[in-house]
């Protein structure tokens, strides 16, 4: 896959039938070769450009935090807050937030009482994604982070698929978070290229096509 393929198939894309919205691109990396349910794909890439639309992130801290979740994150979930989630509300939480970061003494009570539907979507707070902070951390680079940041995740079916930007960002941006993600995903397949059976593009609501 190369530069001049990926802008094919953008302009071609942006050919199509005209929305009276900025459509998002969507990247689908389908795999062959791989047992995804006994040997999961799922990994985290910090893409160079934002894809320009701003994730919705939670946090679960103690008054150490609270005012910094405040004023960076989308919900504030305080220790006292958490008897207030019951099924209904802990189903909404994991479907309605991208990303949520815990303050690392609260872990053990997040699992319990978040872990069954945050761990279902895939969303608990993730160590290695840097999201599980100690009381004194400075959390604005991270929600910046995180704005940037994409997941790719095959545990039952076999394609990967994130978001890799909007129709108006400039091509070049979305061609190197392409390049990016593809790149990335290599390293974490264990035959690389091999393991690709096919690579699509395609827009919010537009038919994918192989780049």
């Amino acid at each position: 896959m190369n530069k001049e393929d990926i802008q094919k198939a953008i302009g071609q894309l942006k050919a199509g039938k005209k929305r009276n919205f900025s459509q998002s691109y969507d990247l689908i990396i389908n795999l062959k070769g791989i047992n995804v349910k006994s040997n999961p794909v799922d990994f985290f890439v910090d893409i160079p450009h934002s894809k320009a639309k701003k994730p919705k992130i939670g946090a679960f801290v103690g008054s150490e935090l609270t005012e910094q979740a405040n004023k960076f994150c989308d919900l504030t979930i305080t220790e006292s807050d958490f008897p207030k989630y019951d099924a209904p509300a802990l189903k909404k939480l994991a479907g309605e937030y991208d990303f949520f970061i815990a303050q690392a003494n609260l872990m053990p009570k997040v699992a319990q009482v978040f872990g069954k539907f945050l761990g279902l979507k895939g969303k608990m707070p993730n160590p290695k994604q840097g999201c599980v902070v100690p009381p004194n951390a400075n959390l604005e680079p991270l929600i910046k982070k995180l704005q940037s940041t994409v997941r790719l995740s095959a545990k039952k079916g076999t394609n990967l698929q994130c978001l890799v930007g909007k129709e108006d960002q400039p091509d070049e941006q979305v061609i190197e978070n392409i390049l990016l993600v593809y790149n990335s995903t290599l390293k974490k397949i264990p035959q690389e290229r091999n393991n690709i059976k096919n690579i699509q593009l395609k827009l919010t609501m537009s038919k994918p096509l192989k780049l």
